[in-house]
């Protein structure tokens, strides 16, 4: 902890801190606005809102996919602290577009034909922002800070994060929409206004970078409206090209492709749980906004508590010692909320209860405690993970492992999402999909085992 306020208390960690924290808030509080109230005051079938759940997720993850590979190289090659300052510039203006998108659904203007296909679009440039600022929070601790800091650096960013995704689901549930719209303007032009303190990071080799497909096509096209037509393809292309480059290059270092294996496993788990939140809250537990919103809210609360933990129990030396262990105790804490869940008896009334009601319902305290569990433990297993990406991995190549590992999360995201709209769409109830979910968590445990064995084979000193 001495550690933490420490760097808490300087300005090469600060602004960053900052600066990452608002971006996830931010994010989150439009996410959770938007899909919030498109799955409360638009549709009124469980099938429906769940698929509308699912489609969302997908589309905030596909940027990840898509650009990780070109932001990887471009935080590598350039200041990484200028990179963040058009990333949060450009903030401002998917904001002001997203607030367009849920006025007109407020007001029940176009709904279906233009306010829900431009939330969906605001959806993605925002994850495409999230996309260039991911390869640097975490690639440039080891720039900023001193070996011993950066376990205590990335618990810290870690939990911040998921404080301010706290933050962002507790004001989308709790206030109007109209409230949301206000706060995600205010909050896009803080998160500048503190980038700009954030300090030079330098890249730190002469890495060049290359556009394999793009290159040639630019000189060997000819014509113009060609050259127009063709180019978005060939640009989308050249990332999966870049990304399956990137990817190769990662892979030579085996602990660093087992822990972002195991992370992507993660989140798999992580992309079911967020989609059944929703549908969970109102068609299972009767209940409002509010209540899903606050599920949210214990489950990011849960990932800080353990990005903390963590740190206390290896004293700051980055190891998968405990990851195994972890995830397995996530499991069982799966189990005990399906259980829960499913034993919940539904408000006679067939009202939706609001939170002040709902949590003086009976099991409303075990349910909640039985996520926190989930959560905790999820935050000790992952947190070390991240650690070992910046640590491991060459000085010059952070940025670029980084954006491998979002790379991988995010496809392997959009294979959770595809699950929990397939196992939604045969009929399987959005309750009983919590037993997928832990089920999953024994691959991670192996996955944990195996990086943690990876680690003793190495004959890391720091384990020894």
């Amino acid at each position: 902890m001495t550690t933490s306020t420490h760097l808490l208390r300087r300005k090469r960690f600060l602004p960053l801190m900052i600066t990452q924290f608002f971006n996830a808030f931010n994010d989150n509080l439009y996410k959770t606005a938007m899909v919030l109230f498109v799955v409360y005051s638009v549709y009124q079938d469980e099938k429906q809102e769940a698929l509308f759940s699912g489609a969302a997720s997908l589309i905030f993850v596909a940027p990840f996919v898509l650009f990780s590979a070109l932001a990887g190289q471009l935080a590598d090659t350039r200041d990484k602290a200028a990179i963040i300052r058009v990333v949060k510039l450009c903030e401002i203006g998917w904001a002001s577009l997203g607030v367009v998108g849920l006025y007109l659904a407020w007001q029940g203007i176009m709904v279906h034909t233009v306010a829900i296909p431009l939330l969906m679009v605001v959806l993605f440039l925002a994850s495409t922002q999230s996309a260039f600022l991911g390869p640097i929070k975490y690639a440039i601790l080891p720039q900023q800070l001193k070996k011993e800091e950066v376990l205590s650096g990335t618990g810290l960013v870690e939990a911040g994060t998921y404080i301010a995704i706290l933050g962002g689901t507790i004001l989308a549930g709790f206030v109007e929409v109209q409230t949301s719209m206000i706060v995600i303007i205010i909050t896009a032009f803080i998160g500048y206004l503190s980038a700009r303190f954030v300090p030079q990071a330098l890249p730190q080799s002469d890495y060049e970078m290359h556009f394999p497909l793009l290159e040639p096509f630019a000189v060997e096209t000819k014509s113009t409206f060609k050259r127009w037509l063709g180019y978005p393809f060939v640009a989308v292309a050249d990332q999966v090209v870049m990304s399956s480059r990137l990817i190769k290059e990662v892979k030579q270092n085996r602990q660093i492709w087992l822990a972002i294996i195991a992370i992507s496993f993660f989140w798999t788990m992580g992309a079911v749980l967020f989609i059944q939140f929703p549908p969970l809250a109102k068609n299972q537990l009767l209940a409002t906004p509010e209540v899903s919103s606050l599920f949210l809210v214990i489950f990011s609360l849960g990932i800080a508590i353990g990005s903390v933990s963590i740190n206390a129990l290896l004293k700051g030396v980055v190891s998968a010692r405990y990851s195994p262990i972890s995830v397995v105790v996530m499991g069982a804490f799966l189990i005990g909320f399906y259980i829960v869940a499913k034993s919940w008896s539904p408000n006679p009334s067939g009202e939706l209860l609001p939170v002040q009601e709902w949590i003086m319902e009976p099991l409303a305290v075990p349910l909640s405690l039985m996520l926190l569990g989930v959560s905790t433990a999820g935050g000790m297993f992952v947190v070390p993970l991240y650690a070992f990406l910046t640590t491991r991995c060459a000085k010059d190549a952070a940025s670029r492992t980084i954006a491998v590992n979002n790379i991988v999360n995010c496809i392997c995201m959009v294979l959770g999402s595809a699950l929990a709209i397939g196992l939604t769409g045969i009929g399987i109830a959005v309750v009983d999909q919590l037993l997928v979910a832990a089920a999953m968590t024994m691959v991670s445990a192996w996955l944990g085992w195996m990086l943690f064995k990876a680690e003793k084979e190495a004959g890391d000193p720091a384990i020894a």
